[in-house]
């Protein structure tokens, strides 16, 4: 984990408690919202399983002894799937993507990473990519597996990349 700076809000008390006037709790939601894409994104969080939320130390504050109620908890995610930031995993709700960026952004970044690097029309693993010497520098480096496919399918979809099976291995060709 990294030095995260919390927002003025986490250590509010009543921050913890969804506010029922529909204007406060929209300003509430907005802050739940870039509080949790802020943290993941410091802390590489890129997947959240629901029954493991209340203890992640974005929903609880030790230091003022307040926790984000686990339907609260439920309220916030299902605000992140509608601005886009949350993906579900399944049809239950028990876990989601949070992207701090969009698949559509991070193919874009790696497409731009692609091009500086002369990899276009060349076929490159997802280990390459994810874990490769060359891509150390890159904010995409270390990117969970899943986002990253997600990301290269969004390349396939507009016509710049052919996604590849080799078996046991994925791989992208750059077009």
């Amino acid at each position: 984990m990294t030095d995260f700076e919390w927002p003025w809000q986490y250590s509010f008390p009543p921050f913890f408690t969804l506010q029922p006037n529909a204007d406060v709790r929209r300003t509430q939601l907005d802050a739940w919202c870039a509080l949790i894409v802020s943290w993941g994104r410091s802390n590489n969080v890129s997947q959240i399983d629901v029954t493991e939320a209340s203890s992640l130390p974005v929903f609880k504050n030790l230091a003022i002894n307040r926790a984000l109620p686990a339907d609260s908890i439920m309220i916030v995610l299902e605000e992140l799937a509608k601005r886009g930031h949350l993906e579900w995993t399944d049809k239950t709700k028990r876990r989601g993507y949070i992207f701090w960026r969009s698949p559509i952004e991070w193919g874009q970044k790696i497409y731009v990473w692609a091009q500086s690097t002369s990899r276009i029309s060349s076929v490159c693993t997802l280990y390459e990519i994810n874990q490769g010497d060359d891509t150390v520098n890159q904010e995409f480096h270390g990117l969970d597996d899943d986002v990253l496919l997600k990301a290269l399918k969004t390349l396939e979809v507009a016509g710049k990349a052919e996604l590849m099976d080799f078996g046991d291995n994925k791989g992208v060709k750059f077009l």
